[in-house]
């Protein structure tokens, strides 16, 4: 194991990929030529059977919050959702119900990041792929995940306790840069290693401090959103490729710190997504639901368990629902 609990020979370490001409490493051709799945290929029968293994109590979390949870949605861009029931009607009153989402942006409550959602350097996503190839739905799309779902061992750094309870920052609002020491302060307090495959969670505290929010407080995060997550430096890239995870998620709005320096200056570090989802094909969760998980693990010491999600297989689609349970 590497110092910081992280599998040691099963990939290049981050720091043994190559250079891109501009100076920035990225791991395009690792998988393949033609991969649209990155760290998810990391996700084999090894790992499954292991995660498997750790059920042992038949606990089961959801770690989806209700399409509505952030409104309005986080991300202006984004409209909320609107739900409508549709009744059928026979000679005897309602015979049925079905119901219908309009504007529904799958990515304003828990969710997956595609390697489709953010290019890596102007006009070109994670492995060289084209914005006509994305756009054709050929590349990196959320349907790729079809044929990996996503099925392993969850680990739970739960920061907000850890730092909590060591008279540190509170982590759960405002633009909080989480650093390497921070999640190592947080892996150490769960007495957990990673290992290759794996499914890292993050917990900032952030979706539990938002639901006590007053409306206006929600509305005003809306147009000036911030949010804690981790900071935007090589360094964080290389820890997080370096632990082996397949997948990164948080209970936060980007993983990363937000807002971003969007300078042009800062175009290689300034936003990280360029970095994780572009350069080291590294699939995001945002704003999943990890409070109850967190008090289970924190009732019973065990932050290991099997994570299993399935996201929606559409066709040429960016991001996705969750659809994500944790089982103890």
């Amino acid at each position: 194991m590497t110092e910081h609990g992280s599998p040691a020979g099963s990939l290049p370490s981050y720091d043994e990929l190559p250079l891109e001409p501009l100076g920035v490493r990225n791991a395009w051709g690792l998988f393949g030529d033609g991969d649209s799945v990155g760290r998810l290929n990391l996700l084999g029968p090894a790992q499954v059977l292991e995660a498997v293994r750790l059920v042992r109590k038949g606990a089961v979390f959801s770690l989806d919050h209700t399409v509505d949870a952030f409104d309005p949605p986080l991300d202006s861009t984004r409209a909320r959702a609107r739900h409508r029931v549709l009744q059928g009607r026979g000679p005897s009153g309602i015979e049925h119900l079905d119901d219908a989402l309009d504007d529904y942006f799958p990515q304003i409550s828990s969710q997956w990041d595609s390697l489709a959602h953010i290019v890596a350097r102007p006009d070109r996503f994670y492995n060289d792929a084209t914005p006509t190839e994305v756009l054709g739905g050929l590349r990196n799309t959320i349907d790729h995940w079809r044929r990996r779902p996503i099925v392993g061992r969850g680990v739970l750094l739960d920061v907000e306790r850890a730092l909590r309870e060591a008279g540190s920052v509170d982590t759960s609002h405002g633009s909080v840069a989480l650093g390497v020491e921070e999640l190592e302060t947080a892996r150490r307090h769960a007495g957990v290693a990673y290992s290759t495959g794996c499914i890292l969670l993050i917990r900032t505290g952030f979706g539990s401090w938002y639901a006590d929010q007053a409306p206006a407080e929600r509305e005003a995060l809306a147009r000036s959103l911030e949010a804690p997550g981790v900071e935007h430096t090589e360094r964080m890239a290389r820890y997080l490729w370096d632990s082996g995870a397949a997948a990164v998620v948080s209970d936060t709005f980007a993983v990363e710190v937000w807002p971003p320096d969007w300078s042009e200056e800062a175009w290689d570090w300034g936003f990280l997504h360029r970095a994780l989802i572009g350069r080291l094909g590294m699939p995001l969760g945002e704003l999943w639901d990890l409070d109850g998980l967190a008090r289970d693990c924190a009732a019973d010491g065990t932050y290991e368990f099997l994570v299993m999600s399935a996201p929606l297989p559409v066709g040429g689609g960016i991001g996705s629902p969750a659809g994500a349970l944790a089982v103890k």
